[in-house]
């Protein structure tokens, strides 16, 4: 699927400079005194050279949806030659342009804290829809993903195939922990990309705005994610680039952050490779104002710690290993929740194949969420170990290799609370899988379907009535409802590999054996 429309026929760069004036002055990005000065910026972008009887004062009107305009502009500097027609090069351009009409950044803060003091609410709302209206978050991609939500034992989760970012590799992400950090921006993370015009390997941030924060006596910034997997998911990172650390005072700041914004939650990724996340070279957090399926998990059993009877904690019932703990005091969460990372730190029961470390390279750590159930604050440590072996090269707590068709990748924060952000390349494969599976066909003799032929004999096992000798009758629209459910149900079984205790009474016993070894612990 292309990411560029084409641009109506007749239309002209300088109409479209009006409409890109118009929808800015609409939007709330300028204001009527901006328009000549806007228009100069995009002029001298576009390398444009309109008569002199252009004109953008006057009353803004209703204009075309802003990435038809943007078309029209990006298609008229390929003619010129101003750009190459590559997507790199047309989304350089058209983020140059739309910085032409955002706000500076200091206007953004101050818009920011001053509804802050009104509502926090209001606060987040604004910022979160100048992204949208700056096509810093470009919703007219976001709006290609597919999205659905599948029933499973642990409630439903939510499903995505994300058509906007590729698919990384376990491999190279850890290998990035090792390469060079001498390039600017530093990374797509870092404060630096405010303005930054880009380049080919780096998108052009010249819409992102950032606003800073004080998380535990230190310089941090929120953002929104130019993704949006979820409502309102933005990124909480540091001012210094450094590489991501799960320790004490995370868990201030993602309280702090929770105090500060009480409607979004806010976690963090963990800091190991395999069970970290997409970026490990510089410390960022993830929040936003959605509800996943882990915080509507309830507690499967209730535990206590010594010295802690004021906490409220348990197990929560959920496909990975989590410790629940609530509390009105957010400083007897962070004193716990210490505790416990530093019990796990060095926790080792061979027995379930736990191991604190292996020739000094460590293994265990914790993934945290943060979230607020009004005057209570809530805490989720998920336990996370990155052993490999022979079996499981990529990871023997990630998804074993029969579920790598569907997911390959890191499993994150995202999906530790019950998100699934699947690889492009599904979309495709699971239309040539219907397809086969409507025409009576062996998935296995399919190329390309390969991988999921396994799979599909369990679900056509599941579903007789598509069998080939049944298909003929079958609803061909029920398919669709079936194949997104059982990829839910693969979800379910990535998150079930990645518990460091199973859910069974070996697993089980195994999580209370460290619970009692918290409790011990000083």
């Amino acid at each position: 699927m292309s990411d560029t429309i084409q641009a109506p026929i007749g239309s002209t760069p300088e109409v479209a400079v009006r409409e890109l004036i118009d929808y800015a002055e609409l939007k709330g990005l300028i204001g009527v005194e901006d328009r000549t000065f806007a228009a100069n910026a995009l002029i001298d972008a576009l390398q444009l050279e309109p008569t002199g009887s252009f004109d953008v004062h006057g009353r803004p009107e209703e204009v075309p949806p802003l990435e038809q305009i943007l078309a029209t502009l990006l298609d008229d500097a390929v003619d010129r030659g101003v750009i190459d027609d590559g997507i790199a090069s047309r989304d350089l351009l058209d983020t140059r342009l739309m910085g032409c009409v955002t706000p500076r950044p200091s206007e953004v803060v101050r818009g920011f804290w001053r509804r802050y003091e009104g509502d926090p609410r209001e606060a987040t709302d604004w910022f979160y829809q100048l992204a949208l209206s700056s096509d810093y978050i470009r919703s007219y991609r976001v709006a290609r993903d597919r999205k659905w939500k599948a029933a499973t034992p642990y409630g439903e989760l939510d499903i995505t195939i994300n058509l906007s970012k590729p698919e990384k590799d376990p491999k190279a992400i850890a290998a990035a922990l090792t390469k060079r950090q001498d390039a600017y921006p530093r990374c797509l993370l870092c404060c630096q990309n405010e303005g930054y015009a880009g380049r080919l390997d780096h998108p052009a941030r010249q819409t992102i705005r950032l606003v800073p924060l004080d998380l535990a006596g230190e310089r941090w910034y929120l953002q929104y994610s130019p993704y949006v997997y979820y409502n309102e998911h933005c990124i909480v990172l540091s001012e210094e680039h450094r590489p991501m650390r799960i320790e004490r005072r995370t868990f201030v700041r993602l309280l702090e952050f929770v105090s500060t914004f009480p409607h979004y939650t806010v976690g963090s990724n963990a800091d190991l490779p395999i069970v970290g996340g997409s970026i490990l070279a510089h410390e960022h957090y993830q929040g936003g104002r959605y509800e996943f399926a882990m915080a509507r998990a309830g507690v499967r059993e209730e535990v206590s710690f010594p010295g802690f009877g004021d906490v409220r904690a348990g197990v929560v019932e959920w496909p990975m290993s989590v410790i629940r703990l609530d509390c009105e005091d957010p400083g007897r969460l962070v004193e716990l929740a210490d505790r416990v990372l530093a019990a796990w730190r060095g926790y080792s029961d061979a027995s379930v194949g736990v191991l604190a470390e292996t020739d000094g390279a460590p293994h265990n750590t914790i993934t945290p969420i943060a979230r607020r159930r009004g005057a209570t604050y809530e805490l989720d440590l998920v336990l996370r170990n990155n052993r490999t072996s022979d079996e499981h090269p990529l990871g023997i707590f990630h998804p074993h290799a029969e579920l790598h068709h569907i997911k390959k990748e890191n499993i994150g924060l995202i999906e530790v609370m019950g998100l699934a952000v699947l690889p492009a390349r599904l979309l495709g494969e699971m239309e040539r899988l219907k397809k086969a599976i409507l025409a009576g066909e062996d998935p296995a003799s399919v190329p390309g379907l390969e991988p999921h032929a396994p799979w599909a004999a369990e679900v056509l096992a599941r579903h007789p009535e598509f069998a080939p000798d049944a298909v003929a009758t079958a609803d061909p629209a029920a398919l669709d409802g079936v194949i997104e459910q059982e990829i839910g149900a693969v979800f379910a079984q990535v998150l079930e590999h990645c518990a460091v205790f199973a859910a069974d009474e070996v697993g089980k016993a195994a999580f209370d054996r460290f619970i009692s070894y918290v409790g011990g612990a000083s």
